[in-house]
């Protein structure tokens, strides 16, 4: 058997957990934004002359402040406060990496 092949499919064996991991991760923060589409746009980017916040681009750590003021109430809505309410911590933390991934345009 070729070393070099050998080696080469050890790495890959190797890295396999770790980017089965990645795979798994960018599918889960995919299905939770999806909900947020319908109003936010496709990726978080709104159509043009949209009123409804950006979110491709926020910084995580202020959507998701945003997100517990609306589920708080302390930052009052119409539908946000109940959208807010279904989302796990760890949950917030997933849509505000995806949504700071994602590039404003």
């Amino acid at each position: 058997m070729n070393p070099r092949r050998f080696a080469l499919g050890l790495a890959l064996l190797a890295a396999a957990p770790a980017l089965a991991q990645d795979g798994a991760l960018a599918l889960r923060q995919q299905s939770l934004a999806a909900s947020c589409a319908a109003c936010h746009g496709t990726q978080g980017r709104p159509p043009p002359k949209a009123t409804l916040a950006a979110l491709a681009g926020m910084p995580a750590a202020e959507l998701v402040a945003q997100m517990k003021a609306f589920r708080s109430g302390v930052r009052p809505s119409t539908v946000m406060r109940q959208l807010a309410l279904g989302y796990s911590e760890a949950q917030l933390e997933v849509l505000g990496a995806f949504f700071a991934s994602q590039p404003r345009e």
